[in-house]
């Protein structure tokens, strides 16, 4: 199998993402039978058909659907490989920190640039589906993330722990106790994976019959309105507490909730100039 061409693999994300080739063709200002011969290029050196088209549509095959799921980060840090290698040759020192919904990571910074100036410090917003991803793809140097996570290929140094708390809708039957236990909420319904709330998974209701689905939410607010609607609770670490705080919500300590570990992370795989650095200073 030759090596993948970059630009047909943008063109396939594209495809996919429209699941419409005109459409597809519109967005990347090319011609229709252009991409479709692009398309048919990729699948014969991939040996495998990536696309299902017949009169209802067009639709991913298995192979176009496992495709997909590695071509995006590929083509990330393809961009982020471009932008530190431009940024090089113009002489520019960069420094990009990753960081999750409530962390702050302000005080850091500033010491860092402090202590090098001309250094140009950029900062990514991540969430819990891509705080690691964003390094191992090259988009950022260090990301600061919450635990749990796959270690594999990762520098990890904790940083500092903090105590969650649960969100309930601010009309909740417990919404005006000063605390909750566990056992308090084992009737709930969980909107986020129980496997990153052990302690409420072993006492859980819903848990004891037909395991639910556990739904995708690509952001804090969507899982906070969701909260708000009476549809489920989610645990919380406190800095996020604190940053989205709203009325139609009650936010309630769980003192008997093991804290959630904040750490630092970069690649293992590569040097990470300033990584250690970045991380004494995080932890001051």
């Amino acid at each position: 199998m030759s090596d993948v061409d970059l630009r047909k693999l943008r063109y396939f994300v594209a495809v996919a993402e429209h699941l419409h080739f005109g459409r597809a063709a519109e967005r990347l200002f090319i011609a229709q039978p252009v991409l479709s011969r692009q398309i048919r290029a990729l699948e014969e050196e991939l040996g495998a058909r990536l696309f299902a088209r017949d009169r209802r549509g067009t639709a991913l095959t298995a192979a176009g659907e496992q495709l997909l799921i590695d071509a995006e980060p590929l083509l990330a840090a393809a961009e982020a490989l471009q932008r530190r290698v431009i940024r090089a040759a113009e002489g520019t020192r960069t420094f990009t920190v990753g960081f999750m919904p409530g962390l702050m990571v302000t005080g850091a910074v500033r010491a860092l640039t402090e202590r090098h100036p001309g250094l140009t410090v950029d900062l990514v917003r991540t969430n819990w589906d891509d705080q690691v991803e964003v390094v191992h793809d090259g988009r950022v140097d260090v990301s600061v993330i919450r635990l749990p996570v796959e270690p594999r290929g990762l520098a990890i140094r904790p940083l500092y722990s903090e105590p969650r708390v649960v969100a309930l809708p601010a009309d909740h039957r417990l919404a005006g106790k000063e605390a909750v236990a566990v056992t308090d909420l084992a009737d709930e319904h969980l909107l986020q994976d129980p496997a990153l709330v052990p302690e409420w998974t072993a006492v859980a209701s819903e848990l004891r019959t037909d395991r639910p689905a556990v739904p995708v939410f690509h952001s804090v607010e969507e899982k906070l309105e969701h909260v708000a609607a009476g549809l489920g609770i989610i645990f919380l670490p406190l800095s996020v507490m604190t940053f989205y705080t709203r009325p139609d919500i009650a936010y309630l300590p769980v003192p008997d909730l093991a804290p959630n570990q904040v750490s630092l992370a970069w690649s293992a795989q590569r040097p990470v100039p300033l990584a250690e650095e970045f991380a004494d200073l995080a932890v001051q």
